[in-house]
Protein backbone atom coordinates (compact mmCIF):
# COMPACT_ATOMS: atom_id res chain seq x y z
CA UNK A 1 0.00 0.00 0.00
CA UNK A 2 1.45 3.35 -1.02
CA UNK A 3 1.63 5.95 1.72
CA UNK A 4 0.50 9.48 1.05
CA UNK A 5 3.55 11.53 0.18
CA UNK A 6 4.29 14.26 2.73
CA UNK A 7 4.92 17.71 1.34
CA UNK A 8 7.87 19.73 2.56
CA UNK A 9 7.65 23.45 2.33
CA UNK A 10 9.32 25.11 -0.62
CA UNK A 11 12.59 26.90 0.02
CA UNK A 12 11.89 30.27 1.60
CA UNK A 13 8.10 29.91 1.63
CA UNK A 14 5.80 28.72 4.38
CA UNK A 15 3.61 25.72 3.65
CA UNK A 16 0.14 26.56 5.04
CA UNK A 17 -0.78 22.89 5.33
CA UNK A 18 2.02 22.46 7.85
CA UNK A 19 1.12 25.40 10.06
CA UNK A 20 -2.69 25.56 10.18
CA UNK A 21 -4.20 24.16 13.33
CA UNK A 22 -0.82 23.55 14.95
CA UNK A 23 -0.14 24.97 18.42
CA UNK A 24 2.58 27.52 19.02
CA UNK A 25 4.96 27.24 21.91
CA UNK A 26 3.04 27.59 25.19
CA UNK A 27 2.71 31.19 26.32
CA UNK A 28 4.59 32.72 23.39
CA UNK A 29 2.09 32.83 20.53
CA UNK A 30 5.02 32.37 18.14
CA UNK A 31 6.75 29.34 16.66
CA UNK A 32 10.25 29.04 18.13
CA UNK A 33 13.11 29.33 15.65
CA UNK A 34 15.88 26.76 15.99
CA UNK A 35 19.16 26.42 14.13
CA UNK A 36 20.72 22.97 13.97
CA UNK A 37 24.19 22.07 12.72
CA UNK A 38 24.74 18.39 11.98
CA UNK A 39 27.56 16.14 10.89
CA UNK A 40 28.12 12.42 10.60
CA UNK A 41 30.95 10.21 9.50
CA UNK A 42 32.86 6.98 9.78
CA UNK A 43 36.35 5.75 10.41
CA UNK A 44 36.58 3.94 7.08
CA UNK A 45 33.31 3.55 5.22
CA UNK A 46 31.67 1.35 6.30
CA UNK A 47 33.17 1.17 9.76
CA UNK A 48 32.79 2.70 13.23
CA UNK A 49 30.73 5.85 12.86
CA UNK A 50 29.27 8.73 14.78
CA UNK A 51 27.08 11.80 14.56
CA UNK A 52 27.27 15.25 16.09
CA UNK A 53 24.50 17.81 16.53
CA UNK A 54 24.48 21.43 17.73
CA UNK A 55 21.09 23.02 18.57
CA UNK A 56 20.82 26.80 18.94
CA UNK A 57 17.69 28.62 20.15
CA UNK A 58 17.25 31.97 21.90
CA UNK A 59 20.84 32.13 23.08
CA UNK A 60 20.79 28.56 24.38
CA UNK A 61 23.01 25.81 23.03
CA UNK A 62 22.86 22.02 23.26
CA UNK A 63 25.17 19.33 21.91
CA UNK A 64 24.21 15.74 21.05
CA UNK A 65 26.34 12.86 19.80
CA UNK A 66 26.46 9.10 19.52
CA UNK A 67 28.40 6.30 17.86
CA UNK A 68 27.93 2.89 16.26
CA UNK A 69 30.37 0.04 15.81
CA UNK A 70 29.67 -0.50 12.07
CA UNK A 71 27.73 1.90 9.88
CA UNK A 72 28.27 4.37 7.02
CA UNK A 73 28.88 8.07 6.44
CA UNK A 74 25.48 8.61 4.84
CA UNK A 75 23.59 6.84 7.61
CA UNK A 76 25.29 9.00 10.21
CA UNK A 77 24.54 12.19 8.25
CA UNK A 78 20.82 11.33 8.15
CA UNK A 79 20.77 10.17 11.77
CA UNK A 80 22.31 13.46 12.92
CA UNK A 81 19.36 15.37 11.43
CA UNK A 82 16.93 12.90 13.03
CA UNK A 83 18.50 13.28 16.46
CA UNK A 84 18.42 17.07 16.20
CA UNK A 85 14.70 17.10 15.37
CA UNK A 86 13.86 14.46 17.98
CA UNK A 87 15.36 16.73 20.66
CA UNK A 88 12.71 19.42 20.04
CA UNK A 89 9.89 19.49 22.59
CA UNK A 90 7.42 21.63 20.64
CA UNK A 91 6.71 22.52 17.02
CA UNK A 92 9.53 24.73 15.73
CA UNK A 93 10.72 26.54 12.64
CA UNK A 94 14.04 24.82 11.96
CA UNK A 95 17.01 25.40 9.70
CA UNK A 96 19.35 22.42 9.51
CA UNK A 97 22.87 23.10 8.23
CA UNK A 98 24.74 20.07 6.90
CA UNK A 99 27.82 19.53 4.77
CA UNK A 100 26.15 16.43 3.27
CA UNK A 101 24.82 17.14 -0.22
CA UNK A 102 23.22 13.69 -0.10
CA UNK A 103 21.07 14.72 2.89
CA UNK A 104 20.30 18.26 1.77
CA UNK A 105 19.44 17.37 -1.82
CA UNK A 106 17.31 14.37 -0.84
CA UNK A 107 15.18 16.59 1.39
CA UNK A 108 15.15 19.92 -0.46
CA UNK A 109 14.71 18.44 -3.95
CA UNK A 110 12.06 15.96 -2.85
CA UNK A 111 14.01 12.79 -3.60
CA UNK A 112 13.20 11.14 -0.25
CA UNK A 113 9.47 11.87 -0.63
CA UNK A 114 9.48 10.31 -4.11
CA UNK A 115 11.29 7.21 -2.84
CA UNK A 116 8.74 6.87 -0.06
CA UNK A 117 5.82 7.31 -2.48
CA UNK A 118 7.34 4.56 -4.67
CA UNK A 119 7.56 2.10 -1.75
CA UNK A 120 11.28 2.85 -1.36
CA UNK A 121 12.34 2.27 -4.94
CA UNK A 122 14.47 4.92 -6.65
CA UNK A 123 13.42 3.61 -10.05
CA UNK A 124 12.21 0.32 -11.53
CA UNK A 125 15.52 -1.44 -10.91
CA UNK A 126 17.11 0.17 -7.85
CA UNK A 127 15.97 0.14 -4.23
CA UNK A 128 16.21 3.35 -2.25
CA UNK A 129 19.09 3.31 0.19
CA UNK A 130 18.58 3.98 3.93
CA UNK A 131 14.75 3.77 3.85
CA UNK A 132 14.51 3.23 7.62
CA UNK A 133 16.20 6.56 8.32
CA UNK A 134 14.46 8.51 5.56
CA UNK A 135 11.09 7.34 6.92
CA UNK A 136 11.97 8.64 10.39
CA UNK A 137 13.27 11.93 9.03
CA UNK A 138 10.24 12.58 6.82
CA UNK A 139 7.93 11.92 9.76
CA UNK A 140 9.81 14.40 11.94
CA UNK A 141 9.70 17.03 9.20
CA UNK A 142 5.92 16.80 9.27
CA UNK A 143 5.99 17.84 12.93
CA UNK A 144 8.04 20.99 12.29
CA UNK A 145 8.73 23.60 9.62
CA UNK A 146 12.10 22.38 8.37
CA UNK A 147 14.53 23.79 5.83
CA UNK A 148 17.84 22.13 4.94
CA UNK A 149 20.85 24.22 3.92
CA UNK A 150 24.14 22.91 2.58
CA UNK A 151 27.29 24.31 4.13
CA UNK A 152 30.82 23.54 2.99
CA UNK A 153 32.59 21.24 5.45
CA UNK A 154 35.96 22.08 7.00
CA UNK A 155 35.63 25.70 5.87
CA UNK A 156 35.94 27.34 9.26
CA UNK A 157 32.25 27.51 10.26
CA UNK A 158 32.52 27.16 14.04
CA UNK A 159 29.41 25.06 14.73
CA UNK A 160 29.97 22.82 11.71
CA UNK A 161 33.52 22.17 12.87
CA UNK A 162 32.25 21.38 16.38
CA UNK A 163 29.64 18.94 15.01
CA UNK A 164 32.45 17.24 13.08
CA UNK A 165 34.53 16.88 16.26
CA UNK A 166 31.55 15.38 18.13
CA UNK A 167 30.93 12.88 15.33
CA UNK A 168 34.58 11.84 15.14
CA UNK A 169 34.95 11.50 18.93
CA UNK A 170 31.81 9.35 19.00
CA UNK A 171 33.09 7.09 16.21
CA UNK A 172 36.32 6.59 18.16
CA UNK A 173 34.52 5.95 21.45
CA UNK A 174 34.02 2.76 23.44
CA UNK A 175 30.80 0.77 23.90
CA UNK A 176 29.47 1.78 20.49
CA UNK A 177 25.86 1.03 19.59
CA UNK A 178 24.69 -1.38 16.91
CA UNK A 179 23.26 -0.10 13.62
CA UNK A 180 21.05 -3.17 13.31
CA UNK A 181 19.70 -2.64 9.80
CA UNK A 182 23.17 -2.23 8.38
CA UNK A 183 24.71 -5.14 10.25
CA UNK A 184 21.83 -7.59 9.74
CA UNK A 185 21.10 -6.92 6.06
CA UNK A 186 21.98 -9.82 3.71
CA UNK A 187 25.27 -9.22 1.87
CA UNK A 188 23.51 -9.50 -1.50
CA UNK A 189 20.91 -6.86 -0.62
CA UNK A 190 21.74 -3.77 -2.74
CA UNK A 191 20.32 -1.56 0.00
CA UNK A 192 23.19 -2.73 2.23
CA UNK A 193 25.65 -0.79 0.12
CA UNK A 194 24.84 2.41 1.96
CA UNK A 195 28.14 4.05 1.07
CA UNK A 196 27.47 3.73 -2.68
Amino acid sequence: MTKKRPELRARGKANPARTEGRPSAPGTGATPEVTIYTDGGCIDNPGPGGYGVILLCKGKRRELSGGFRRTTNNRMEILAAIKGLEALKTRCRVTIYSDSQYLVNAMEQGWAQRWQANNWWRNRKEKAINPDLWERLLGLCEQHEVRFEWIRGHAGTTENERADVLARESALGKDLGIDELYEKAPPDDPARLFWK
